[in-house]
């Protein structure tokens, strides 16, 4: 799979599914729904423990996530980086949401996740 032969509202009608499916489970706190498309690397690092944690941190400062907006897509031939602008439910201001999009084994999965 190249990524640099697919365009942006190809990449975003795969991305976008899954990163609200993300945000959903990360409010609730889902595990098992969070990880479902990341790869086994990624996988590793967000423990159930681990999202625990950062959910329960997150939604006691920042609430819960509200409108996303996209920022840009950013594309190499392996994978496809999406960054959005998004906003929280209790405060004020702008953070980044972004996926890292590759695909594997015939399936698109999530290699990075974040949101600052």
């Amino acid at each position: 799979m190249n990524f640099l032969e697919m365009s942006e509202q190809e990449i975003l009608a795969v991305a976008t599914p899954i990163m609200d499916n993300l945000m959903q489970a990360s409010t609730d706190i889902d595990h098992k729904k969070h990880v479902q498309d990341f790869t086994e690397r990624a996988k590793a690092i967000v423990t159930k423990e681990h999202l625990e944690w950062v959910c329960k941190k997150y939604q006691s400062e920042k609430g819960t996530w509200g409108k996303r907006e996209l920022i840009a897509v950013l594309k190499r031939p392996d994978s496809a980086a999406i960054i959005w602008k998004q906003l929280c439910s209790k405060v004020e201001g702008e953070y980044v949401a972004e996926i890292v999009l590759t695909h594997q084994g015939g399936r698109f999965l999530v290699d990075h996740a974040m949101v600052f």
